[in-house]
């Protein structure tokens, strides 16, 4: 049993990872696209791949962001309070940056859903709306996007699950402390 707590705890840290790494290689494709402003492969990367973190970069320009807010300001932030956590094998750190990994990958879809156009227009033929500005990402920003969510959920949910765990021993302890006392008169 200790053994399975162990590999649970230490799967925690998936999802500040793959958020960490995702939002390293959005940085480092748009960090290249400005060395090689005229590569197909770049373009293609920055756009469709990494889809996801330009439209939230948008959504943070409100802000006044700068350049890189994204991976130095919240990815790297998260995913080095996950491995404090993991080395000093402490609940708290790791449990903070599950939570804080599923706060922002929940910001990366919910930027991605209000940077989608709303096309209106009057005709009886069907409207079609151009790929790419659809509800969801498709493709590959469908594939990074869904790594992100599936991985950040999967140790949200096995933090709660460490977390209700640890509750029920602790009543455990505290009932079987308790039991003699209320037992005893009778």
């Amino acid at each position: 049993m200790a053994r399975l707590m162990n590999r649970l705890f230490k799967l925690q840290f998936l999802g500040p990872f793959a958020l960490f790494a995702a939002t390293l290689c959005a940085e480092l494709a748009a960090r290249a696209l400005q060395y090689a402003p005229s590569s197909e492969l770049l373009w293609f990367f920055n756009l469709r791949v990494f889809g996801i973190f330009q439209r939230s970069y948008a959504t943070l320009s409100y802000f006044g962001v700068t350049d890189g807010f994204q991976f130095f300001g919240l990815a790297l932030p998260i995913f080095v309070l996950a491995c404090f956590g993991l080395a000093a094998k402490s609940r708290l750190p790791l449990t903070v940056a599950t939570h804080l990994s599923v706060v922002y990958a929940g910001f990366l879809v919910l930027s991605w859903q209000v940077g989608v156009p709303e096309v209106a227009q009057a005709s009886l033929g069907p409207i079609t709306v151009p790929s790419g500005f659809g509800a969801v990402p498709s493709g590959v920003g469908l594939y990074v996007m869904a790594t992100i969510l599936g991985a950040c959920f999967l140790s949200f949910a096995i933090t709660h699950l460490l977390y209700l765990r640890a509750v029920r021993e602790e009543i455990r302890a505290l009932v079987s402390r308790l039991r003699p006392i209320l037992f005893s008169s009778q």
